[in-house]
């Protein structure tokens, strides 16, 4: 690899470069890190009842996004030779030669550990420690269990479902039933589209050898099933802020409405379970989600 640029070759056989900088970008999964730390601030935001604390809030900003930012580039690093196998993830910097193993590894640890020590000691001792949780569960926990077992799922949803949850307490220095509530949605609602994901890429999972549950099991109704009882679970529970009084009424007649027509999706993605109604599916929670949370700040 060369100071500035690194090499590899496309499926042509001829030469491309990609910048270093953008190799090392794209390690961090930046898409997925927006969307964490938009979570994360959407549960300090809800957490703050009295003037922002504006110094915690850009200390927060930055901690999240140097975590989940080194948490991508450790999981790149587990699964390097999985990406390989993958059509979706062979493009990513370590299998196309962008980025070495141990460069990614280098890499993410010390954004990882960064991360830790700097939400220590500009927010508080709770926000890291819930940061460390993520962190542990997600790399030596879910990632693992991803070739051995479809209850990964399940594992995968927990990391995946705190960085509200950090926001909360972020913002309060404890973590209470709000926080909790947040977290059970953010639970529930991964569901639905960890499953749509793994319809989608059923043969790209399999030619991995990753366990999801619409690999292992022949006719999908398990897969379908599940779809659905989770997105019936997720209703109730997303009206949860208005009873306990951090989201007003406003709020509940909009997660009443937006639950009401994801569930709607589920059950016609669950008839079918074809590649076009798990797409169909994916868009609807990608769009679901921060339009809740968005009118769970608004209405604060």
């Amino acid at each position: 690899m060369s100071d500035q640029m690194s090499e590899n070759e496309n499926r042509s056989g001829t030469t491309v470069r990609q910048p270093v900088a953008m190799a090392y970008l794209n390690l961090t999964k930046p898409r997925i890190t927006l969307m964490v730390v938009l979570s994360a601030l959407a549960g300090f935001a809800l957490a703050t009842s009295s003037p922002v604390q504006w110094s915690i809030l850009l200390h927060f900003t930055l901690g999240i996004t140097i975590l989940s930012s080194g948490i991508g580039a450790l999981n790149q690093y587990w699964e390097r030779d999985l990406d390989k196998l993958m059509h979706r993830t062979r493009i990513r910097p370590i299998p196309q030669g962008w980025v070495s193993p141990q460069g990614a590894l280098i890499f993410g640890v010390i954004l990882a550990g960064l991360a830790e020590i700097y939400l220590a000691y500009f927010v508080n001792p709770l926000t890291a420690i819930c940061g460390m949780v993520a962190l542990g569960s997600y790399l030596f926990i879910y990632t693992p269990l991803k070739t051995r077992t479809h209850w990964c799922t399940f594992i995968g949803a927990i990391p995946g479902a705190l960085p509200p949850l950090l926001g909360w307490a972020a913002a309060t220095n404890r973590v209470g039933l709000e926080a909790l509530t947040l977290f059970a949605i953010m639970f529930l609602w991964q569901f639905p589209h960890f499953h749509a994901i793994a319809t989608m890429y059923r043969d790209d999972y399999a030619r991995a050898g990753i366990r999801m549950l619409p690999v292992v099991e022949a006719d999908g109704r398990s897969t379908a099933r599940q779809i659905v009882i989770y997105s019936i679970a997720l209703l109730p529970v997303s009206l949860l802020p208005t009873l306990l009084n951090f989201s007003g009424r406003l709020y509940f007649v909009g997660a009443f409405l937006m639950g009401a027509w994801f569930l709607s999706v589920s059950i016609r993605t669950a008839r079918d379970m074809s590649r076009d109604e798990a797409r169909r599916l994916l868009k609807a929670s990608v769009l679901y989600l921060p339009l809740l949370l968005g009118l769970m700040v608004l209405n604060k």
